[in-house]
């Protein structure tokens, strides 16, 4: 990520330690719902940056209810956010039906928070709707001199609009992630790369690639992280990303000669 903005990190070292405060607070004592849409509203203002009289409303009806907040900037929706009591524990529940609002007014982004744990989550517009969960963030655990922490919570300021911030580091984590790593340590050069290791290393091994890879695939790597959906997308992403690299190479071998 490119040098955050100082004004940036300046509000957030200022502010952000007085609402990490009030959050935990607010979270011992049980604090209603209204209330705790009023921090989060003070949060988004005073540490991220929005404008809460002009980007920050609630007005924005979805099947008959209102959403409990909405960033909203140049007369577009950016994300809507769910807010859930401080005390209570965000839960799938929750996040479904914020998806689902998400889904109904065609918003991609989707905010799901308690004041303490903030979710950030990419709405995919598909059948059934689905979604990826981009950052998670537990707000009283932040360090303001932590440079990685700082990123995280640029994501959501009203900074990183300017640079589309989030949408950048969703593509990031959906090219570099367990599953695609996962389908790398088992592609044809990985495999033949360890075939030749155990070969140099006992002469006398007689081991085919097939073998190699049953055994990457049943004994090495997570079932989990080659079997399913996204085991699939990642392998699909590969493929394509891999035949284009192919394809422009090709290119710049024959504009060369």
């Amino acid at each position: 990520m490119a040098k955050l903005p100082k004004k940036f990190t300046d509000r957030v070292r200022a502010r952000l330690k007085h609402f990490q405060a009030i959050a935990v607070n607010q979270k011992a004592r049980d604090v209603s719902e209204a209330d705790t849409v009023t921090l989060v509203k003070d949060i988004l203002a005073e540490v991220f940056g929005y404008d809460k009289y002009t980007e920050l409303t609630s007005e924005h009806q979805i099947r008959g209810t209102f959403c409990d907040l909405a960033v909203q900037t140049d007369g577009a929706v950016r994300y809507l956010i769910e807010v859930k009591s401080a005390g209570s524990t965000l839960s799938e529940a929750h996040l479904r039906q914020a998806v689902n609002y998400g889904a109904h007014k065609g918003i991609e982004w989707i905010i799901l928070t308690n004041a303490i744990e903030w979710r950030f989550f990419r709405v995919k517009f598909a059948q059934p709707i689905d979604w990826d969960e981009v950052v998670r963030i537990c707000l009283p655990d932040i360090n303001t001199r932590s440079e990685d922490d700082l990123e995280k919570l640029f994501l959501l300021a009203r900074e990183g609009l300017a640079t589309d911030a989030i949408s950048a580091f969703h593509q990031q984590t959906q090219l570099f992630n367990p599953f695609t790593v996962a389908q790398i340590a088992m592609s044809e050069p990985v495999v033949s790369t360890i075939r030749r290791e155990l070969r140099k290393a006992f002469p006398d091994l007689k081991v085919d690639p097939e073998a190699v890879e049953e055994l990457m695939r049943l004994h090495v790597v997570k079932r989990e992280l080659v079997d399913g959906e996204k085991a699939t997308e990642a392998k699909d992403r590969l493929k394509k990303a891999t035949q284009n690299a192919a394809r422009a190479a090709k290119k710049a071998a024959t504009q060369a000669t």
